[in-house]
């Protein structure tokens, strides 16, 4: 009888542990108030120890994936981030088909467009009200179209967002269709071959948001050396880019070796504009959460 009670007892506990283990946090889909043209959905992270006032990660996802299995990524690690520091990610999804992000249209290239940049404002701003998120402490990550992304995002939303770590991306507008097609791809600026001066592409940002003058966010770009899906040369537009509009050189002002891994070369432009070439990487480059955090201040 002692035993049939004690595996009752351990069978209540089971179920008890079970119960606790649903509740856990998890990748919730959310309706928010969306007045873009596009439809993106919206998914949200808080994790079950939430930090006052928590800081708020944008993880865009690449083409080919979506919300919730960029979330699932092993190689993706924003999840294990908010669960060791307490802060909200916030997780837009495509609705486009094959997943990339549109980066082409007019309408993505415009503050207040109706494209996806703008809906994914949107998501931005209700995470701050809803989930109480710092408005202050909002950054972007994203990777290959995510990458794409979070560059056009810096360029039409300056004004809500701290600063983005984007990996094997392109300049913001070089994506652009000559068509306004939606999502549409450049052969063109994915071979690399759309070159310009460090003031052209600065003045493909300013024109995202025309008389635009305050605070922008500060911007770290990885590349690999080896990839075959996004030119290298698309690391040096970037560069270009916004070293331009940051009013700063061109040359480094201090560079790393084998940092913050082997056979990658860190080169920082001021404290605004850091880039991170990555030898012998293909397409593309895998996050590094410590070093985004680093950058994120987080």
């Amino acid at each position: 009888m002692v035993a049939f009670i004690s595996l009752l007892l351990g069978l209540a506990g089971f179920g008890s542990w079970g119960s606790q283990a649903v509740e856990a946090a998890q990748l919730t889909k959310v309706t928010y108030p969306n007045n873009a043209t596009s439809k993106p959905e919206m998914y949200i992270y808080v994790p079950d120890k939430v930090v006052a006032k928590p800081p708020l990660v944008v993880v865009i996802h690449s083409c080919q994936s979506s919300a919730s299995s960029y979330f699932q990524n092993s190689k993706i690690p924003w999840k294990k981030g908010s669960d060791n520091k307490g802060y909200i990610t916030l997780w837009p999804s495509s609705p486009h088909s094959g997943t990339c992000w549109d980066v082409s249209s007019k309408r993505s290239l415009s503050h207040n467009g109706g494209g996806d940049p703008q809906a994914i404002s949107n998501m931005i701003l209700y995470a701050i009200d809803k989930y109480g998120a710092d408005r202050d402490r909002v950054y972007v990550t994203g990777g290959s179209s995510g990458g794409m992304m979070s560059n056009v995002l810096a360029a039409t939303y300056p004004e809500l967002i701290k600063a983005v770590s984007l990996y094997s991306g392109v300049p913001a507008g070089c994506f652009v269709s000559s068509s306004g097609g939606v999502a549409q791809w450049n052969n063109t600026c994915s071979g690399g071959q759309s070159r310009a001066s460090a003031e052209a592409w600065g003045n493909v940002v300013r024109n995202m948001y025309p008389g635009y003058s305050g605070p922008r966010p500060k911007m770290q770009i990885w590349h690999g050396s080896a990839d075959s899906t996004l030119a290298p040369q698309n690391y040096q537009e970037t560069i270009k880019q916004w070293t331009n509009v940051f009013g700063v050189g061109q040359t480094p002002t201090s560079s790393v070796k084998n940092f913050p891994e082997r056979n990658y070369q860190t080169d920082n432009y001021g404290d605004m504009v850091q880039g991170i070439y990555a030898t012998g990487v293909g397409h593309s480059v895998p996050s590094n959460l410590t070093a985004s955090e680093i950058w994120f201040g987080l």
